[in-house]
């Protein structure tokens, strides 16, 4: 048989060498001559890490991170080239393209965090963990974009003291005894508060028995 047809899957795309393909073609469906090669590829793999950095002030920590990423199936209008097109050329090449990608999109993230936590001091770490992670993201997705890659969710866990660096549980306490001190500053003037209301009350009514 010269040609056989080809399907992929609801979370696959096939990506398409060989005769009659200036570099390589990707789509959902396709006949496949025997004198081209055809790859199916997730389009939505979930990468699970467990990223090791320091900061700034030379105090290590783990990042556990669960990342949904995979090609951009619906590019912007105006980008000169489709991602999916970007994607396919990435795993084209490979024999183990899974492997291949794993490692790709991996090291893009282990070593924009590790950056970026070079930059801030664990401190700054803790107290704006929302925007560490914001900015990681951001970078990766500008890493990944080269590649044709997308992230569509990422849930970072909270982060972890490495043993024998227990900053984290350090901070957390010294958060929450600035939170106590402040309920208990709060409590010790309301206090006040009530006992010079209680005192006016006292006065007023003294004024009032008085004048009768």
């Amino acid at each position: 048989m010269m040609a056989r047809f080809m399907v992929a899957g609801p979370s696959e795309y096939l990506a398409i060498t060989g005769w009659g393909i200036d570099e390589v073609k990707s789509a959902k469906k396709a006949w496949v001559f025997i004198w081209q090669k055809c790859k199916k590829f997730d389009i939505s793999p979930v990468y699970e890490l467990n990223v090791e950095a320091m900061s700034s002030d030379k105090l290590a920590f783990n990042l556990p991170a669960v990342f949904t990423i995979g090609p951009k199936t619906s590019p912007a209008p105006g980008e000169i080239e489709e991602a999916m097109l970007l994607y396919a050329k990435l795993i084209a090449s490979h024999d183990h393209a899974s492997n291949h990608v794993n490692g790709l999109v991996k090291g893009i993230i282990e070593g924009e965090t590790r950056v970026l936590a070079a930059s801030m001091t664990m401190e700054e770490i803790f107290q704006d963990t929302n925007k560490f992670k914001q900015e990681l993201f951001d970078q990766v997705q500008i890493d990944l974009s080269k590649f044709g890659l997308y992230i569509y969710n990422a849930d970072m866990k909270q982060l972890v003291n490495k043993p024998g660096h227990e900053y984290f549980s350090y901070l957390e306490q010294k958060t929450q005894m600035k939170g106590e001190v402040g309920t208990k500053k709060r409590q010790g003037l309301t206090r006040q508060n009530a006992a010079k209301v209680d005192a006016e009350l006292v006065r007023q009514y003294s004024e009032l028995l008085f004048h009768y």
